[in-house]
């Protein structure tokens, strides 16, 4: 899961694009990287390195940005250790200077780049996703540069890459002299939105994964890309839209779950809404249960929305006993395992006065591999607390996840292959509450859900023993704030 912005029409694009992604920072910590293209001078400029998006563009590196049109990336790994030529973008010289990022993974790609190889001689240089779909584009291009409008030809290349490539992905490109490009996998399983500013008698547009990026940079949400759709903005700013291949929507439960900022919205669902949902209906499973309650807390911070709300319909105290290290980034989304419960321990720190002799109910956004639920229960019994449950907004995650989230092996999945008694039993708990799917469908609004890493049911196929071995064999990843430990 990556955060990607795409600009064009706005004077200085890639440096409005540095303050744009901290609207996205929260998608990936491990790198970022601003990739802009000045018309008049027919010049790309790409800066991008390791590290947070403060800590990579200086002002010096702003200044190199120049440009009426750019693309900006946060880079959040899947695939273990993370190199410096998998940093996105990434751009080819031929056809027409093509740069390019994305948000997701694909499932064939060893099956992709042998066709790449021994079919269309063309070799890769890194592990990135992006870069068959960076030559897929390139080919079809090529492959029409002669004949026919480029918008057209456009569509037609996108369409065979949506053919040929499998998986969860939302990309975002431009082609030199040409113009800003976005598309989304036929299910549209990764989450991108479209959003415009006046400019004369026509519009600026912006392509980003999430809501809050416009506000920042005073465009106005226009619309979500549809599943399999392609949106083409000109250098004269005229938009082009094809729907390539559109099948049933499949959105990823986990953006409103955990991923996306509580700001956003996605097909119509504010995120924030959602979780105020949920905190109702899981208080209605928690009173199933008759557990007796004293204080009802969130796990920070994605959990908050939901407390708040789970204790109204209780009518418990809400209140914060643990208290987050804003300077520690997301657990989660740390590939390194010493390094991320190094980062649990320094992460929360308990209100011990708010704790001790209390029945804590915990209320947490989803539990994946249970290393960071079982490191807060027994810091809030060292605490004091009298017992300890804990509650979950998202349903038992027991399958493993091959589209773009970082829990690709079944096995490490605290709730594989247990019941909700055993998952207890391993956390050490007093209590144990998940949402049942039904009712995370109607807390969300929404019945055609990618929840793949809940019920097994894919939507897009995978050979799982391939694909972890080929794709994810140096995986190492935790729970967030709770999720994958």
């Amino acid at each position: 899961m990556c955060g990607v912005v795409g600009l064009i029409g706005e004077e200085k694009a890639g440096q409005k694009l540095y303050p744009a992604l901290f609207a996205l920072q929260h998608r990936g910590q491990d790198a970022a990287g601003i990739l802009s293209y000045d018309f008049e001078r027919s010049q790309f400029h790409l800066e991008k390195d390791l590290g947070l998006v403060e800590d990579v563009f200086t002002s010096e590196r702003q200044l190199r940005l120049k440009g009426s049109m750019a693309l900006g990336h946060t880079r959040y790994s899947t695939i273990g250790t993370v190199d410096k030529e998998d940093l996105q973008p990434l751009f080819l010289s031929y056809p027409y200077g093509i740069g390019m990022i994305h948000n997701g993974n694909v499932t064939n790609y060893d099956e992709v780049v042998d066709y790449l190889r021994n079919r269309k001689l063309r070799w890769t240089f890194s592990r990135n996703d992006l870069e068959i779909l960076l030559h897929m584009t390139a080919i079809g291009l090529a492959s029409r540069k002669e004949s026919g409008e480029l918008a057209q030809n456009l569509s037609e290349s996108i369409r065979e890459l949506l053919q040929q490539v499998q998986g969860a992905y939302s990309a975002i490109g431009m082609l030199a002299d040409q113009g800003l490009f976005a598309f989304c996998d036929s299910h549209g399983i990764r989450p991108l939105l479209l959003g415009r500013k006046k400019n004369g008698d026509k519009y600026s547009y912006c392509f980003a994964s999430e809501k809050q990026v416009f506000f920042g940079l005073g465009f106005e949400y226009f619309r979500d890309l549809r599943p399999g759709e392609l949106v083409f903005v000109d250098k004269d700013l005229n938009l082009h839209s094809f729907l390539l291949s559109e099948k049933k929507a499949r959105p990823c439960m986990f953006e409103w779950i955990y991923f996306a900022g509580s700001e956003t919205e996605w097909h119509g669902r504010p995120v924030y809404e959602v979780r105020l949902n949920l905190g109702r209906i899981l208080a209605e499973e928690v009173q199933k249960k008759g557990l007796d309650v004293d204080v009802v807390a969130p796990v920070p911070d994605t959990s908050r929305a939901a407390a708040c709300r789970l204790a109204e319909v209780l009518e418990k105290p809400y209140r914060e006993v643990l208290i987050k290290n804003r300077y520690v980034q997301r657990s989660f989304i740390v590939n390194q395992p010493e390094l991320r419960k190094m980062m649990v321990n320094l992460k929360l720190s308990p209100v011990e006065s708010e704790i001790r002799g209390k029945k804590i109910l915990l209320v947490d956004d989803s539990i994946v591999r249970g290393t960071t639920s079982a490191r807060i229960i027994r810091l809030l019994r060292e605490a004091g607390a009298e017992k300890v449950y804990l509650a979950s907004t998202c349903p038992p995650i027991r399958h493993p996840c091959f589209y773009g989230i970082d829990f690709p092996d079944g096995e490490s999945l605290v709730a594989h292959k247990k019941s909700e008694d055993e998952i207890a039993r391993v956390l050490e708990v007093d209590g144990l509450v998940f949402l049942p799917l039904p009712r995370l469908q109607e807390g969300l609004g929404l019945s055609n859900l990618c929840s793949a890493c809940l019920d097994g049911d894919y939507p897009v196929p995978v050979a799982t023993e391939k694909f972890m071995k080929t794709r994810h064999h140096n995986i190492g990843g935790d729970g967030k704030s709770e999720v994958p430990l």
